[in-house]
């Protein structure tokens, strides 16, 4: 593919990294017959009830006009019902709901809101590639934080990390790439640290829904005294199948909620509200619907979990509390993004390298394993660790 010289590239498009996923899309698709345990979704699709939806969204013209730049009133009352009562986080003067396209999108407009040029993101390490991405667009600076061992914030580094120029601290629990579920404790010493020094707390939960073996899921927009500086970013794509229609939502300070809606404006002037009329079935059908396909997936991620033990010592599988993903360490001096190409190409199976989500040293490997049905998934995790166990003996 043809690149503009850089002479006519912004500095800040070359600074932003650009996202893994259609890089190793592209080598599936030359590759035939791959199974990808690379994308983050879920195999499964919305309620059914999304059709009825869609008929009363059709039933009336005024819908195919522009919409309220925060989203439609009965997805807002939804949402805030949903808050109250999943995650104990209350509506009242000092917040607002922000309906928009996905909870990417959700990210981006915080940081507009929230930042100028040269301003500063903590992000622990690894991070969530878009994440990054978006700070750099913003013309800002990502300050990575490495992580424990265990995959948990580390408090006291995210304390050294502070600046005069720093805007916020972004947590993503249930994480992406790692699985980790942070604690109430840890979330409150980063909450109550961001209240101290006067930055907010963005605290990105697309994957609350998905936690296993009796660990919950806490949102820090829920403490106390959190309603000033706390934003909170929520999704539809995870829990009710619903990537491809690009619904999120965003709790954000009373105090943003213009110049969040200027930038809104500006990118979309209204997520789309047919996709809204979808959102509300999906809210409307509940956690249960979600509830019932994270059986089978739970039940995926302790049969992965047992075929992946059969890489150690050669790996380190770091226990995994939630979302749908195992970042496996590889002891091998070959970077990670080799290995995801050997893998594709001698191997049938696709992973994503732990290059993308910031991680310098050592080699790690994110698996994923809800995107296919289970006998997919074990097959895709039986290639990898016949692959990996192949490329480590052979020095490849």
């Amino acid at each position: 593919m043809e690149k503009l010289p850089e002479m006519y590239r912004p500095v800040r498009m070359q600074a932003a990294g650009s996202s893994i996923i259609p890089v190793i899309a592209d080598k599936i698709a030359r590759h035939p017959g791959t199974i990808s345990l690379g994308q983050g979704v879920v195999h499964y699709g919305p309620p059914e009830t999304v059709e009825e939806k869609i008929a009363l969204f059709l039933s009336d013209p005024k819908n195919h006009k522009y919409g309220p730049t925060q989203g439609i009133a009965p997805l807002i009352e939804a949402i805030a019902a949903k808050l109250a009562n999943q995650n104990g986080i209350a509506i009242q003067d000092r917040r607002q709901i922000v309906v928009t396209t996905g909870s990417n999108m959700a990210f981006h407009l915080a940081v507009l809101a929230i930042t100028d040029p040269g301003d500063e993101i903590i992000l622990p390490t690894p991070y969530f590639f878009n994440h990054e991405m978006t700070v750099s667009l913003a013309s800002c600076r990502t300050v990575c934080v490495p992580t424990l061992p265990s995959n948990h914030l580390d408090v006291a580094a995210m304390q050294a990390a502070i600046t005069n120029r720093t805007r916020a601290i972004v947590t993503v629990s249930p994480n992406n790439p790692t699985g980790a579920v942070y604690g109430e404790e840890e979330l409150r010493a980063i909450h109550s640290m961001c209240r101290e020094r006067g930055i907010f707390h963005i605290s990105d939960e697309a994957y609350e829904d998905f936690v296993y073996d009796g660990v919950a899921h806490t949102s820090p927009g829920a403490f106390p005294e959190s309603a000033r500086h706390s934003i909170s970013l929520f999704t539809l794509s995870k829990a009710y199948g619903f990537a491809g229609w690009r619904m999120g939502y965003m709790v954000i300070p009373e105090a943003l909620i213009d110049d969040v809606y200027k930038a809104q404006d500006t990118l979309t002037i209204c997520p789309p509200i047919i996709n809204q009329f979808a959102a509300l079935a999906a809210l409307e059908a509940g956690p249960s619907y979600a509830n019932r396909h994270l059986i089978e997936i739970a039940e995926t991620r302790g049969k992965v979990l047992q075929q992946l033990h059969a890489l150690v010592p050669a790996c380190t599988v770091t226990p995994a509390a939630g979302a749908f993903y195992f970042f496996i360490k590889v002891r091998t001096n070959k970077s990670a993004y080799y290995l995801a190409e050997k893998l594709i190409e001698e191997h049938g199976v696709a992973v994503i390298p732990g290059e993308a989500f910031g991680v310098t040293e050592g080699c790690y490997l994110r698996v994923a394993y809800a995107a296919l049905p289970q006998p997919l998934v074990l097959e895709g995790v039986r290639r990898l660790v016949h692959g990996l166990k192949s490329l480590l003996a052979t020095g490849d």
